[in-house]
């Protein structure tokens, strides 16, 4: 007999409760999103409950047999505030202007005769910004080739990507919040290969192009021999020193006539006053 209510009480779970699988939902920051049910029509449902989160706070309600919705918008310091919005013919359930802080899970529960359960999970992605490619300062050129960086700035879960035409040579990927990812590269001067750097989340996509020319025209200077480098050092630091000098003995040389032209002003104002004793 005990055996049979427990079977009788499993069965009973099994055909009153109904989870449809986990639908995913990738959305761009400030974009709003529905979160559709499936459902024509819900007039036979009794009450539908909207649910965000792990601690499944309560969103929305729709009763339908008291004719009554309400939207729960000031929960979790009013972030959903001004931004929730229920079907009352399909129970769906939108967000308008979303951000990132609303990215996670959401569940609709729908009670009626049976009860059925809907679960999302909501990625909210920034806009990407264009990637810049720029001569990486920290690695040292040789007379063939020169070293690129590719960066951008504040990011959340991207992927950064050098790409040689339709080749993938090398990608990073971040998750952390507003953070500069870098992607360094070197390029053969005389490379004629197109290379590009791209930046990409699961909605969209910026790519940057590498000028090898405009980027790479000092490659040949920066490669110069250490021996040739040294030359050139000190035939500046001679330069230099010469200009100094010279700019030295011409100041002296304004100073020394400025002196003399005052001892001559002094004869004539003492020469002035003896005249005239």
């Amino acid at each position: 007999m005990f055996h049979t209510f427990l079977f009788c009480l499993f069965a009973w779970h099994l055909i009153g409760v109904f989870t449809d699988e986990v639908k995913s939902v990738s959305v761009m920051e400030g974009e709003n999103v529905t979160l559709h049910t499936d459902l024509t029509d819900i007039q036979s449902v009794h009450l539908i409950l909207w649910r965000f989160g792990p601690q499944e706070t309560l969103l929305a309600r729709i009763h339908r047999k008291a004719n009554e919705i309400s939207i729960c918008a000031d929960v979790l310091d009013g972030m959903f505030r001004d931004r929730l919005q229920v079907d009352d013919q399909t129970g769906s359930l939108t967000i308008t202007n979303i951000t990132t802080q609303h990215s996670g899970l959401y569940q609709m529960t729908i009670i009626s005769k049976t009860q059925t359960s809907y679960t999302f999970i909501v990625s909210v992605y920034t806009h990407l910004a264009v990637p810049v490619i720029t001569r990486n300062p920290s690695q040292f050129s040789s007379s063939s080739c020169c070293c690129v960086m590719c960066s951008v700035m504040n990011v959340t879960r991207v992927s950064l990507s050098w790409y040689k035409g339709k080749s993938l040579l090398s990608s990073i990927s971040v998750s952390d919040l507003n953070i500069r990812l870098s992607l360094p590269l070197e390029v053969e001067y005389q490379d004629t290969n197109t290379y590009r750097c791209v930046i990409n989340n699961p909605i969209t996509n910026h790519t940057q192009h590498l000028n090898i020319t405009q980027l790479c025209q000092t490659c040949s200077v920066r490669g110069l021999h250490p021996g040739y480098k040294a030359l050139m050092c000190l035939i500046v630091l001679v330069i230099t020193t010469a200009a100094v000098w010279i700019y030295s003995q011409y100041k002296t040389r304004k100073t020394k006539q400025k002196e003399r032209f005052k001892e001559r002003d002094r004869c004539i104002v003492f020469t002035t006053e003896f005249d005239t004793c």
